[in-house]
């Protein structure tokens, strides 16, 4: 096997390639997507009851600074108490974080599916090898991840910029306002703020899935040398092969040999060829070669059929004609449908046989020509019948 390192990776990986790849957690992952997929959808459901929860949330801290008198002087009472609007102040938000968790997980599968993968979190040693640390600290990807990432603040800081220009004379209102009115529109203009800023990271999720599926392409890719290696190993060798042919053709013929005992009649050559013939008359179909064979072969199906007392009949012409035209489990040609009638209804007429019955004369079918064949199984329409 070919171990030259520097041959390019030049080819599209297999799929086996990928399989495998997928097994060890090596699929394509973008970040920003779950990133811009969580803040969108916070930031919405902040938009849309963002003022409900800031007044729930207001009605917890009015009511965490009343004390009542006993509260006070009572050392177990105010844990208590204390217990209880922390409680409710988390009853509050945890709706946000159980949408969160929700859409990272969501975002997470839509790019590579999910996996559970041991080996992905295995140590490495080249995790804590420092000049490995070096390399991705400043090497080409450190680069083009810090190029996104000054990208994507700049992308939010002005976007950012914008929004509280254009809701600055609203935010300098607030100071105005009840306690109550403010915060619901202040969380009104959190919420609408967070939406738009939030959108922008779309842009960076657009940009970055695409770059991720085209680097886990570049790093799965083979050189000819692998894919020829892969293909050794799932095909297997040629030996290996060769083994399972022969295995399969051994079995092929077993079938094809216990066929044999249900077949109506064997068209022999006489020695040479021989072809099993199965006819259902109830059928409209026509007689079928369940089982065929030269030299050695034939011998066995001879001794087969003598066995279960599957009659012979000798036409040399015949059997060469449908070995050579009729594969196993196939029906004969439509051309051989009389010299084979021939056959299948003399041999019915022996098994119809009764005491005293005379012995129909035995046919001599005649094969049409452009189906006559010699012992090598080239059209010979001058051969006879022997």
């Amino acid at each position: 096997m070919s171990d030259d390192s520097s041959e390019e990776k030049t080819e599209e990986p297999t799929a086996k390639k990928l399989e495998k790849a997928k097994e060890d957690g090596q699929v394509a992952r973008s970040q920003e997507l779950s990133v811009a997929a969580m803040m969108i959808g916070v930031a919405c459901f902040l938009y849309l009851f963002g003022g409900y929860m800031i007044l729930q949330l207001s009605e917890v801290f009015e009511a965490g600074f009343t004390f009542d008198r006993k509260d006070v002087f009572s050392d177990n009472l105010l844990p208590t108490t204390f217990g209880s609007h922390a409680m409710d102040s988390i009853m509050v938000v945890v709706p946000i974080f159980v949408l969160a968790v929700l859409i990272a997980i969501g975002a997470a599968g839509m790019l590579g599916g999910y996996i559970f993968s041991l080996k992905s979190i295995a140590p490495k040693a080249s995790k804590i090898n420092p000049m490995a640390g070096l390399k991705r600290m400043f090497g080409t990807k450190a680069l083009i991840d810090l190029s996104k990432a000054l990208a994507k603040f700049s992308l939010v800081g002005i976007t950012l910029y914008l929004v509280v220009s254009e809701s600055f004379d609203t935010l300098v209102s607030l100071g105005f306002m009840s306690l109550g009115p403010a915060m619901a529109e202040a969380g009104n203009l959190i919420a609408g703020g967070t939406v738009l800023v939030t959108l922008t990271l779309i842009v960076a999720a657009g940009i970055d899935v695409p770059y991720q599926i085209y680097e886990i392409n570049q790093k799965m890719k083979m050189t000819k040398q692998e894919v020829k290696d892969e293909f050794k190993d799932t095909e297997g060798r040629p030996e290996v092969k060769a083994q399972i042919r022969r295995k399969q053709r051994e079995m092929a013929m077993g079938a094809m040999m216990e066929s044999v005992a249900d077949a109506d009649v064997i068209i022999v050559n006489p020695e040479h060829f021989a072809v099993a013939l199965s006819y259902d008359p109830s059928s409209n179909g026509a007689p079928v070669v369940v089982a065929k064979g030269a030299d050695f072969m034939a011998q066995g199906i001879r001794e087969r059929a003598a066995e279960h007392g599957v009659p012979l009949f000798s036409s040399p012409t015949l059997a060469r004609a449908l070995y050579f035209t009729t594969d196993i489990n196939q029906s004969v040609p439509e051309s051989l449908y009389y010299a084979v009638a021939q056959v299948i209804a003399y041999v019915f007429s022996l098994n119809s046989l009764g005491p005293g019955s005379t012995v129909a004369e035995k046919p001599r079918p005649e094969v049409p020509a452009g189906m006559r064949y010699n012992t090598e199984g080239a059209l010979d329409d001058d051969s006879k019948d022997i």
